[in-house]
């Protein structure tokens, strides 16, 4: 299984995502059969080298080779669409991602065009050259064995763009529909730099945009037919996600909607339980002058996730933030004592000019109380003047 980071500072597309995913499972060579394997023998694979610049990469196109002939078109309904992917000797979960990619164009286009979903008349996504990349990404997206997706914000472009629709704005509406939910920019140059083919591919692979660090071990780039002023390239790297994180953070959260009674003693337990070494919780004043709490936790850097996530389902908040912290503190140890009272453990920490200080454990002294009704600062002080800090 691997880890892929897509970059689409100039947008995706299908041919870009094809080109690319050839190039991470050098299966240039093992494209050229596929029209044939999927029943579109109207169809034609062609590799060529393209300099995007500087960038010398492989441009992998789709020929139809009936497009020349009067009156020929490739309307299919969805369910025609589905027919020549299930016909397709190619592998089930292959076949499983192509019509899962193909149901997300489906959808949007039937809210766009407000058809019903069975009824939906693709168009240029239907032609022998949108099936050949879907499907082609799909094999290779299933020969990939992804793990886990991250990627940057999309660069979408802007203007207008001619369809079989006529002129629409860019991104094209069905296009939009796809990237909703998906952090996107117009970049500054004009021209449709997302195709609803490609924004479908991105959506199935489902990545997380909140990318940590990572380390490269493989970088391919997947080319465009256009041409723009920064090169029109797909960059799609296998990575290697960062060890977990070491030392110690700092975990917060602002809460200004959600009772302090929750937060109480059962709360407070479960955060020690789930990784927090200390924390504290604070009054603080918030924006509009609202009134909050902020909730503080010490955890070590491999129990932020496990942390975060007793955090998220326990309280109201929909985001956390944390942050590496380092300090100082004094040694310490843990010793037993037998008291008339009974067994108590007591740390000693030792200052750095030889001091020591010892403070009983909280557990202990609410046991010995329970017993003897004795105070607590009555017993802390009794206790101490009975043991040897030095035995």
């Amino acid at each position: 299984m691997c880890v892929i980071y897509i970059e689409a500072f100039s947008g995706l597309s299908g041919d870009m995502f094809l080109g690319a995913l050839s190039g991470l499972t050098d299966a240039y060579d093992d494209l050229e059969d596929l029209p044939q394997n999927l029943g579109l023998n109207d169809a034609k694979i062609k590799i060529k080298d393209v300099n995007k610049n500087g960038i010398v990469c492989k441009h992998v196109s789709v020929i139809d080779l009936n497009e020349q002939i009067e009156n020929h078109h490739n309307h299919r309904h969805l369910s025609e669409v589905n027919k020549i992917i299930e016909d397709a000797s190619i592998p089930d979960n292959a076949k499983k991602i192509a019509k899962d990619i193909f149901q997300i164009i489906g959808k949007s286009e039937s809210k766009i065009h407000n058809i019903p979903l069975g009824k939906i008349h693709f168009h240029e996504v239907s032609a022998v050259d949108s099936i050949v990349d879907i499907v082609g990404c799909a094999v290779l997206i299933d020969r990939l064995n992804i793990k886990k997706t991250y990627a940057t914000s999309i660069c979408t472009g802007f203007g207008f763009v001619n369809t079989q629709h006529g002129k629409l704005p860019v991104p094209a509406p069905a296009t939009a529909d796809i990237l909703t939910g998906i952090p996107t920019y117009p970049g500054l140059e004009q021209g449709e730099k997302v195709t609803p083919t490609g924004a479908a591919i991105l959506k199935y692979l489902n990545p997380d945009f909140n990318v940590p660090v990572l380390t490269r071990t493989r970088i391919v780039y997947g080319p465009g037919a256009k041409d723009f002023e920064a090169p029109n390239v797909l960059r799609l790297s296998i990575c290697k996600e960062s060890e977990q994180l070491t030392g110690t953070y700092v975990l917060e959260t602002n809460i200004d909607d959600m009772s302090n009674e929750y937060l109480g003693n059962d709360f407070q337990d479960g955060l020690f339980e789930h990784g927090a070494s200390d924390f504290f919780i604070s009054p603080i004043q918030m924006k509009k002058g609202r009134q909050g709490i902020l909730l503080s936790c010490s955890v070590p850097g491999k129990k932020i996730e496990q942390l975060s996530n007793y955090i998220f389902e326990h309280t109201s908040t929909i985001g956390l933030r944390y942050y590496p912290v380092t300090g100082n503190k004094l040694d310490r140890e843990i010793k037993e004592f037998d008291t008339p009272y009974g067994k108590v453990s007591v740390k000693i920490v030792m200052t750095p000019l030889g001091r020591k200080k010892a403070k009983i454990e909280y557990e202990d002294l609410k046991n010995i109380h329970k017993e003897t009704k004795i105070p607590f600062l009555t017993l802390q002080q009794e206790i101490l003047k009975l043991i040897d800090l030095d035995e």
